[in-house]
Order: C-alpha cells, then structure tokens, then sequence
C-alpha cells in the first residue's frame, strides 16, 4: 500500500494546497518549514526513473506556481527549496515521485549542506558526460 496513492484517493486526510487533473500538492505533516509541501502526480511512479516526462514537466510547473504564490502571499518569504530525494540511499522514504516545496525565512535554522570534496573533475566529466 502506497500512503500517497490512499491519500489521492482521500482515504487518508490530507491538507490539500492544490489539485488538479494529475497533480496533487499537500501540506507535509512535519513541517521542515512553515509551508513545507508535497507536490506528487496523481498516478503512482516510484521514483524520478519511472515518472513520464509530460507528468514530470506538469509537476515542475505546479511547483513553480506554488513557489510564486506563496512568496506572494507570505512577504516573510525570502526563498524556497525544491528538492527530489530519489531512492532510499538518497533519503526518499514513500516510494511515490514527490517533490517537497520548502518555503525560506530570514533566519529558519533549516540546513542543507554540500560539503566540498577534492575531485578529478576531468575524470568525472569524462564518466558521466551524456553524449
């Protein structure tokens, strides 16, 4: 049982912030920030791999609106996140294409980090360069 695919279909309440035909956006129940939201194709896919590019454009767009109407109806606003954890190893823990629209304010205490690594950057190119 897929719990996004029951919460489509309304077996599971949700805080629903948008909907249409194929996409559904929710308000995740941890709030990483004020706002955090769900955004996910009403059709299951596992993950970015399976997920069909007409579905895939619709939902970035959807994130793109969601993203310029909360910055317009919350001035305390100053950015947003847009991330896909894609697979266990990358933190994805419903195995249902989602990307999660969190909002930023002046001084949340949210981290998402990079750490620099040394690299051979030649050699990398050359390994994942799509021809």
């Amino acid at each position: 049982m897929c719990v996004f695919c029951e919460i489509i279909k309304g077996n599971i309440p949700s805080k629903k912030i948008y909907e249409d035909e194929s996409v559904v956006a929710i308000l995740d129940i941890s709030q990483a920030t004020v706002g955090h939201t769900l955004i996910m194709p009403k059709d299951h896919f596992a993950n970015l791999y399976e997920i069909d590019e007409e579905t895939l454009k619709h939902l970035i767009s959807v994130s793109k609106k969601l993203a310029i109407h909360y910055k317009n109806v919350d001035p305390q606003i100053v950015g947003v996140n847009l991330l896909n954890n894609n697979e266990e190893a990358a933190g994805q823990s419903v195995m249902h294409y989602h990307m999660h629209l969190i909002p930023r304010y002046k001084n949340d205490d949210l981290k998402i980090e990079f750490t620099s690594h040394q690299e051979d950057l030649d050699a990398i190119e050359s390994k994942f360069k799509l021809a």
